[in-house]
């Protein structure tokens, strides 16, 4: 009998840190191929086709937050950010992040708690797939606006479905008297693909300065 993959209803499903690391632990060598490639994952790409857009020479070193195994880091590296520091909550995630060689340093950390990274350390922060369902939600804005540089760029990925209902509409105007005025653009977390649940996923990469 065939091992189930590990999916999306198992990611959504999480509700605590300590589950995240479980389920990545397990997930971490297989994620690339059996997620990422097989429903044709985008949000990593676009991350980083509107950090391009958007960045600054300053904009640097970048912290990819929930860095995973490497996919935002592997396409910034690739589009010449050489300076790129990898924070994760899943050792093994990172272990498979540190094999593309796209990382400055790589972090393990909860970035839910003190993110241990100086005050006005980072130029930028970017994530794909990391503000969503049992994931972070958005009091951890507070450490990454701590540790970011005045005018730092930040490039975030939130799922449309957890932007009001988790918090994150509050928290933008909560914190709107520190960061310049956000641009939200909406795009699908997958291209073509034969699941209709993987289809109807949609992302808001939301696009900010901190002041």
């Amino acid at each position: 009998m065939s091992k189930k993959k590990i999916g999306y209803d198992d990611a959504y499903s999480l509700k605590t840190p300590e589950d995240s690391i479980k389920l990545y632990k397990k997930w971490a060598q297989a994620y690339d191929e059996d997620f990422a490639l097989s429903s044709n994952y985008l949000s990593p790409a676009k991350i980083c086709s509107f950090f391009n857009k958007h960045a600054r020479n300053t904009d640097t070193p970048i912290l990819d937050v929930g860095a995973g195994t490497g996919l935002v880091g592997e396409c910034l590296n690739k589009t010449g950010n050489k300076k790129i520091i990898g924070i994760d909550i899943s050792p093994e995630m990172l272990e498979q992040a540190k094999l593309k060689g796209c990382y400055s340093s790589l972090v393990s950390a909860n970035v839910t708690k003190k993110i241990p990274l100086k005050n006005n350390s980072v130029g930028a922060v970017v994530s794909a797939g990391t503000f969503t369902h049992g994931h972070v939600g958005p009091d951890a804005f507070d450490e990454l606006l701590r540790i970011t540089k005045p005018g730092g760029l930040f490039v975030l990925s939130i799922n449309s479905k957890v932007f009001i209902k988790g918090g994150f509409q509050e928290k933008f105007s909560r914190i709107k008297n520190s960061i310049s005025v956000p641009i939200f653009n909406e795009f699908k977390a997958h291209g073509n693909n034969k699941d209709e649940n993987f289809s109807k996923i949609k992302i808001f990469a939301s696009i900010f300065r901190k002041k």
